[in-house]
């Protein structure tokens, strides 16, 4: 079954419709609280490095400070907190 050039029409702005939507819903929640705003918490992961099958680093930033882990493996183990200009965020 094709639609015709209306039927198109109908479903394009229905999905518009959709996504507005929920763009709206996203905003309110994240007004309300209820929705953490992206970089807004105290602890962030600004990056994350496998090393092997079962080991990785992990790059965490905790209340403007940067902090070194190493996870996986017998246990996780934290590298040591980084200079604050050396864990800085490009």
């Amino acid at each position: 079954m094709t639609l015709d050039p209306q039927g198109w029409a109908t479903a394009l702005a229905a999905l518009l419709g959709v996504l507005a939507l929920i763009l709206l819903a996203g905003g309110l929640a994240r007004r309300a609280g209820l929705a953490p705003r992206a970089g807004q918490g105290r602890l962030t992961l600004e990056e994350s490095l496998p090393l092997d099958a079962r080991r990785r680093l992990v790059l965490v930033r905790v209340e403007g400070r940067a902090l070194l882990l190493l996870t996986g493996g017998g246990q996780d183990q934290v590298v040591g907190w980084l200079p604050p200009d050396a864990g800085a965020a490009p």
